[in-house]
């Protein structure tokens, strides 16, 4: 009866979305994000090719994938299905909400069960994408659906929305393709590492990784808030130094990798 008490607590909790809390989680995100450029620098994230021993039991890595992703999808619908505020709140936010879910149902539920032979990822760093998704489902779901603003639909219509869209609908799209892409490299049987041509990759090492940036700084402009805009400098800071050692990689490996061919920013960087 107590356990049952505490998870009534919990879920009571959870469901009182305090914008004083969502702006923490919010600075912690800034915060972390220099940490992690910082921490980069010197060091791979332990998953994928750079998976490495030392960082607990090896799982599977469509399962892991798939459980890790889950919650970002998860816990906003939770909010949308346990609370009345979908209905009052305006069409921006539903929309802007809605490309959220529709990111993360294809991450968790499209992407992971097309992974094909991929490494066993370290339980650390699977623990680690599972705590933020459940943390980054809460903060943006919780935002969206109580503290955004609710006489907003005229923005529907303003350059700035149709800009946000099109900007996270391009990386989700690229992102996607990439994707497709590096899973088409091995023929079955084969073994080793290619170098991945077509699409984005014609101008970037990191295509995939070029796409989801784009996609979460599209989300920050369709919705401008300190959340939306801490999730996206979190993103570039996680990922971007990981399409540079994607690029160094990619160099060292390959005499013929193809010199005009930038890390993650066409043309830039």
């Amino acid at each position: 009866m107590e356990v049952i008490s505490l998870l009534d607590v919990l879920v009571s909790k959870m469901m009182d979305v305090d914008y004083e809390v969502l702006k923490y989680i919010s600075y912690v995100y800034f915060v972390n994000s220099g940490f992690v450029l910082l921490l980069l620098q010197f060091l791979s994230a332990p998953y994928g090719r750079y998976a490495r021993s030392g960082w607990g039991c090896m799982l599977n890595a469509k399962i892991a994938w798939f459980i890790q992703e889950l919650p970002s999808f998860a816990v906003p619908v939770i909010l949308i299905f346990a609370t009345d505020t979908w209905k009052s709140i305006s069409m921006c936010s539903k929309v802007t909400l809605t490309c959220f879910l529709v990111h993360y149902f294809q991450r968790t539920f499209i992407f992971s069960f097309l992974i094909r032979g991929g490494k066993p990822t370290p339980f650390a760093t699977f623990s680690m994408a599972f705590l933020f998704c459940v943390v980054n489902g809460y903060l943006q779901g919780g935002y969206l659906l109580f503290h955004a603003p609710r006489d907003d639909n005229k923005c529907l219509t303003s350059p700035q929305f149709i800009i946000g869209l099109v900007m996270f609908f391009t990386g989700m799209v690229i992102n996607i393709h990439s994707d497709h892409v590096l899973r088409n490299l091995r023929k079955p049987g084969e073994n080793g590492y290619k170098i991945p041509r077509g699409g984005m990759f014609n101008y970037v090492s990191g295509a995939n990784f070029f796409g989801e940036i784009l996609e979460w700084w599209g989300f920050f402009v369709l919705c401008p808030s300190l959340p939306s805009l801490a999730f996206a400098v979190f993103t570039t800071c996680n990922i971007g130094p990981r399409a540079l050692q994607h690029h160094r990689w990619y160099i060292q490996k390959f005499e013929d990798y193809p010199k005009n061919r930038k890390a993650v920013i066409p043309f830039m960087l």
